[in-house]
Formats: C-alpha cells, structure tokens, sequence
C-alpha cells in the first residue's frame, strides 16, 4: 500500500500481497460471492442483496413522489446549464445537494459536481486507451484478488468475473497506468465500485481522478502523509468541538491514524448505512473534505462526548472496539445530515490548522516525501480553477430514440440513393445502441485480463470470514 518509516506501525505498499494471498479477506461475512445471485434472495433498492448494508436502509428518509419528481425537475435544469448556476446560484446548488440529489440523476450530477464530465471533454478517448493497455503486472495481479472484497452483497459485484468486478478492474487498472507514480491503494476499489454503481466505466474513472487528484490528493500515495496530517488536523479541531472526547482520546494516547484512516480514505462507503453514505457523497463532492471531517467530529462527538458515555471505555482497547461498533442512531441519515450542517467548521479552519500541522511535521519528520497538488474544497473551486467551456458542459446522449411517427419513405429513398453519402440506416447505427447494448450500459472490457477470462460464474467455494479485516496503511 504505502512505505513509511521503519516502526510507525503502517504497512508497506508491497504488503498488500499480503493482504490478499488467500484470496480472502475483508469486514463482510459472505458465502455467495462468487456465485450468482439466487432468485429468493431480495434486492433493496440499494441493489444490496444480504449483509448489513441490506437492512441499513430500513431506517432511510422516505421522500414523497411528487417532491422527488420536483426535484428532479431542478436538477435536469442546472445541470442542462451547470455553469450559470455555479457561477451565479452556487449556494442553491449547495442547498440542494444538502437535501440529497434525486437518486435518477446522481451519476449525472456527480460526473458533473467533480469536473469529471470537463475531464472527459477534454480527453477524449484517453480512457480507452489506457483500458487496452494490459498493465502492470504487479498491480493487476493486486487488483485481481481484491476485487472480490468490494460490496459483495451487492448485486453488480456479487458474481465472480461479472460486468461489475470487470468495469472495477478496468477502472482501477486505468488509474494506475494514468498515474504510474502512485500506482494502485486497496482503499481506491471501494470509491471506484460506489462510482460504478451510478456510472458507466469511463465516467467512473474520471470522477475517481478527481476525488484522488483534487479531493483528496496525497491520500493513496506512498507513506501515507495526507492521511496522517488529517488525522491531526481533525484530533485538533475535536480538541473545540468535543473537548471530553479529545480528552478521553489524548489519555489513553489513542492516534488519530487507528480509527480514521478507513474513514477517510473510503469516504466513510464502508462505515455508514447506505442511505447516509449517498447523503454524505452529495456533499462531500460539492463541499470538498471538509464533509468527511465534520462526519468524523460528528461520530466522535456522540460517542465519546460526554463523561456518562466514557464509563463504557475506560482504556484503549475498549475505545477502538466502540469505535468500531458505532451505534446505529448517530449514523441514522436524517439525524447524521441535520448534525453535518449544524456543525460549524469551515474550509478556512481545515485551512488554518493544515498549516500548523504541516510546521509541526516538518519540525519532527522533515519536508514531506509526497509532493502532491493542493487540495481543493469542492466544486465550486474546481470549477474556478478550471474554467470549462460551453462545449465541455454540453450533453452528449448515448441512446437515441427514432420517433415512432417517422414515416418509412424517407427511408426507402434514402436507401435507393447512391453515392459516397451514408445512409440514415449508416448514421443511425451510429446513434442508436442495439436492444442488448440498451439493456446493458456497460461495455465489455476490450483487453479482460487472463484470470477473468478464465473465471466461471459458478458459486465459488471461498467465503469471506467477518474476523478477517482489510487494512488501509
């Protein structure tokens, strides 16, 4: 995963062959994953078919028809003219990414609130060219054996070789080959497989370049430093917002690195129910990290906040496990979005106290061995950063419908004509995906690597075991 000094307790990159050697691992108990998903089994609207992640949407807000169809309606316009609205209505955009975006169109959104879709524009076919490339071997082979550890309750990762592990090793080897400097981090296949269940491949990719370059860049590089520094960053903003629970925390000389690195580098995707992660992802890609700090002093704050609910936890130990086990009220999504927007930490906070953490490391470490972009808080400074054009922004549908009123003459004489022109036959076969492309948006991978090539959809016989964790450092 990453190399750091010799006895800082975190693991090297190159352990990651360790992580996965058995082909097993993970935090979630299943026995299906490998083999298709049984007819009985009962898929939430989630696409969760077992597993925790399954019953945490139970306790999601339940938004009437007519005030989604609404919403909708608001999102379709700013996003048919994204760039007035962020220059002129940017706080209403934020508004509404706060009361969540309206499930049909969160991809969309997403791909947008990131300038993923500018990246797209402006590199056109650039995905494509790194998805025929076979790749590092080394990484590859990594990827490969973790690609069964992503969400396997899910429906589109549940099946073994299936479109939704392919289109994650297609994305994740991307990235690597795109950026060969940072390679691949096992915790970059949960944000990737997130993406790819409201997105196609090539859009996935880009918005995963964003959030590693952008978001939160530094955090999937060697040693780990950006992870670091923002553990320390959010133990000294807990020191205001929760002094019991900073105090509790500096007692028993709990760091910062041991209970929030999955946090962050996941984006909280392997923590919260799924009905929250969708919350906190609306913002989070609007607002930038600071969403993931205020969830972090949030969750910290409710568990360790006062002296009544520190009895529970009186040594180390005791504190990790309740860490691990946060209770399901305080990651309740009305209760946890309503907590996130009360919470007042600002960009200019994280700001300020980035700067002294980063005199504070330079005085114990040194300069920094990761030399990466700054960071910047959402979309609104993405987009200032990098102004797109009208044509970068404008919509480019993959399914076109011929209307059912057109007349078959005009298509007779068009095919009776002659000459180097092509026919409206020809141009619409350029337009107008098959029945079977409709029904699946997700394209083959051209290249499939040779172990998923080889991969039968039968049920597998490995299960991942719930004492068995994955590791981030």
């Amino acid at each position: 995963m990453a190399k750091t000094e010799q006895g800082d307790g975190l693991e090297s990159r190159g352990a990651t062959d360790k992580l996965t050697d058995n082909g097993k691992g993970g935090v979630f108990g299943a026995e299906l994953n490998g083999g298709a998903i049984q007819e009985e089994d009962r898929v939430d609207k989630y696409g969760f078919t077992g597993g925790a992640q399954q019953n945490s949407g139970e306790s999601a807000e339940e938004i009437p028809i007519e005030v989604l169809r609404q919403r909708e309606a608001k999102w379709l316009d700013m996003l048919n003219n994204w760039d007035k609205w962020m220059a002129k209505k940017h706080r209403k955009v934020k508004e509404r990414c706060q009361k969540g975006i309206p499930p049909s169109l969160r991809g969309r959104a997403w791909l947008y609130l990131t300038g993923g879709k500018v990246k797209r524009e402006q590199n056109q076919g650039r995905f494509q060219e790194l998805d025929n490339q076979s790749g590092d071997p080394k990484w590859v082979d990594i990827i490969e054996r973790d690609l069964h550890r992503q969400f396997p309750f899910h429906e589109m990762f549940s099946a073994r070789g299936g479109h939704g592990q392919q289109d994650l090793l297609r994305v994740l080897k991307a990235y690597t080959l795109h950026r060969p400097d940072e390679g691949y981090c096992q915790a970059q296949a949960p944000i990737a497989a997130v993406l790819l269940m409201h997105m196609p491949a090539e859009d996935a990719f880009w918005v995963l370049v964003q959030i590693c370059e952008k978001y939160l860049p530094g955090y999937y590089s060697t040693g780990l430093e950006a992870i670091q520094l923002d553990g320390e960053i959010l133990y000294a903003l807990l020191r205001r917002v929760s002094p019991a629970a900073h105090g509790h925390l500096k007692k028993h000389k709990l760091e910062p690195i041991l209970y929030m690195t999955e946090w962050f580098m996941c984006a909280f995707s392997r923590t919260l129910p799924w009905a929250s992660v969708l919350r906190v992802w609306d913002m989070f890609l609007f607002e930038g990290v600071k969403i993931l700090f205020k969830v972090g002093l949030v969750l910290l704050k409710c568990m360790l906040g006062s002296q009544e609910k520190l009895k529970s936890c009186q040594g180390l130990y005791e504190t990790m496990e309740l860490l691990r086990a946060i209770q399901p009220q305080y990651m309740q999504e009305r209760f946890l979005v309503h907590e996130i927007i009360e919470l007042s930490v600002s960009e200019k906070d994280i700001e300020r106290e980035h700067h002294a953490q980063l005199r504070r490391w330079k005085e114990s470490h040194g300069d920094l061995h990761c030399k990466s972009p700054p960071r910047m808080h959402g979309a609104k400074a993405i987009m200032a950063a990098e102004p797109p054009s009208r044509q970068d922004l404008r919509q480019r549908p993959t399914i076109i419908v011929a209307s059912p009123l057109a007349t078959t003459t005009d298509a007779v004489q068009a095919e009776d004509a002659k000459g180097n022109r092509k026919t409206n036959r020809e141009q619409q076969k350029e337009t107008i995906l098959s029945p079977q492309e409709t029904l699946n948006p997700y394209p083959p991978p051209t290249d499939p690597s040779p172990l998923l090539r080889h991969m039968t959809f039968q049920e597998s016989k490995e299960s991942l075991s719930s004492t068995e964790h994955d590791t981030y450092l």
